[in-house]
């Protein structure tokens, strides 16, 4: 079986296991816990936390059954970076199954009513089979636009579940820092989500820089060497990188501050990681083509208009015409869609640089072996020239006239900084899976 066919056929046990586990420990839960722990809302955690478990034991089976980086001897460093990897996607998974589970009961439990506590242990296998089927395929074929897609769809269940439960109905008419103001369920739930979101925002923005430097490690790599795309150094490059990893990690940082710290025990604290969050934004929007210029303009023209929607809703609010809430959604909301776009572009460089490695590679096999067979099997690098051995004529089917053999077309030889013939080299430095 190939790769995809494998994770797809694993996936399916996975989904079985997963099914019956979460099957028993719902019926165990609901049979032995405490009268306290039966309430809906805690019945609802606890079934939220089986999903979780069962997704991310899923996830660490099928990330790390095939890797080769775990055991590693010589190089202890490279088993450390991806025991951190694991841990790290573990929490992004988890954070947002929890999340998202929790979001579809009480959906669920608006629908059905009291009704739904005999199909809770059958509703539990359910989600328990359903995550676990698609984390072990998404851990197996992992990729950097998966993790990208997974944070608003996390902060937004986060979000909308704790606002949906909340006892105070007026908190909408101040800003989101009522609803976080207080001691209850809902009010746990947001600030919980704020704190996992900025996380997830610190992980990613890992990986993303990471990439940025491999991406660059290769334009070097290939630098004066007019078959291989993409050359030249970028002036100041670790500079940039540096400057860049430091406001995405405020970024995640300022989210986590303003869950981690209510504003009625901690109002100075809150302020500062609150409004710290815009000016850190700002920058990073504005100053983007200098610190990333591997992107596309789009993603610039996306940046300055997320800027100016932003500042012409604060006006707005200003004004009195509008709500410091819906300012915040606003903001929060474009950082979120930006900080996707993001992400996307990278796993979108990503796929080039291998995709160009291993296309690369398969060249320079060939033409280390320039026969006719070989050469025809090799696609052609789109910037690779074509010349031909002899200038004394132009036309391919011409004859030597001291030979009589036909002149053939031939690749330009290898420069001495190019990528060698052996197999692609699984880049350590950014693939999520590099090593499957």
């Amino acid at each position: 079986m190939g790769r995809n066919q494998r994770a797809e056929s694993f996936g399916l046990i996975s989904c079985v296991i997963c099914a019956a586990v979460g099957f028993m420990a719902m019926t165990l839960y609901r049979a032995h816990a405490p009268a306290i722990w039966q309430l809906t809302q805690r019945t609802f955690t606890a079934c939220a936390a089986i999903d979780a478990a069962c997704a991310v034991f899923s996830f660490i089976v099928g990330y790390t059954h095939f890797s080769r980086s775990l055991h590693e001897q010589r190089h202890w460093y490279l088993v450390l970076r991806r025991l951190f990897e694991v841990l790290a996607l573990s929490v992004v998974y988890g954070s947002t199954i929890f999340l998202t589970s929790f979001m579809f009961l009480d959906m669920i439990n608006g629908m059905m009513g009291k009704a739904m506590s005999g199909y809770l242990p059958a509703i539990c296998a359910a989600f328990c089979a359903i995550f676990g089927y698609v984390t072990f395929v998404q851990a197996e074929l992992m990729n950097a636009k998966t993790l990208a897609s997974l944070l608003p769809f996390f902060i937004i269940a986060g979000v909308s579940t704790a606002g949906s439960t909340s006892d105070d109905p007026y908190w909408a008419n101040n800003n989101f820092s009522q609803l976080g103001d207080r001691t209850t369920f809902a009010a746990r739930m947001f600030n919980s989500t704020l704190m996992l979101g900025g996380i997830c925002i610190v992980i990613i923005s890992y990986f993303a820089i990471t990439e940025l430097v491999a991406n660059y490690r290769q334009r070097l790599r290939w630098h004066g060497d007019a078959t291989k795309l993409g050359s030249g150094p970028i002036p100041h490059f670790v500079q940039r990188t540096v400057i860049l990893a430091i406001l995405l990690t405020l970024a995640g940082i300022e989210f986590f501050g303003i869950g981690m710290f209510r504003y009625t025990p901690h109002p100075i604290l809150h302020n500062v990681f609150a409004r710290s969050l815009p000016g850190v934004m700002g920058i990073l929007l504005i100053a983007l083509p200098w610190l990333a210029p591997q992107l596309s303009k789009a993603v610039y023209v996306i940046s300055d208009l997320a800027i100016v929607v932003c500042a012409y809703a604060g006006v707005i609010w200003l004004e009195g015409n509008n709500t410091l809430t819906n300012v915040e959604a606003l903001a929060g909301l474009l950082f979120l869609g930006w900080f996707v776009v993001f992400t996307r572009q990278i796993a979108a460089i990503e796929t080039d640089r291998m995709q160009a490695q291993l296309l690369h590679a398969q060249y320079d096999a060939a033409t280390a072996n320039p026969t006719a067979d070989s050469m025809r099997t090799v696609p052609i690098p789109v910037n690779v020239p074509v010349t031909r051995e002899s200038s004394a004529n132009n036309t391919p089917d011409a004859h030597d006239g001291t030979s009589g053999k036909r002149h053939h077309w031939h690749w330009p030889r290898r420069h001495e900084n190019g990528i060698s013939g052996t197999a692609v080299e699984p880049s350590l430095e950014s693939r999520l899976a590099s090593d499957q």
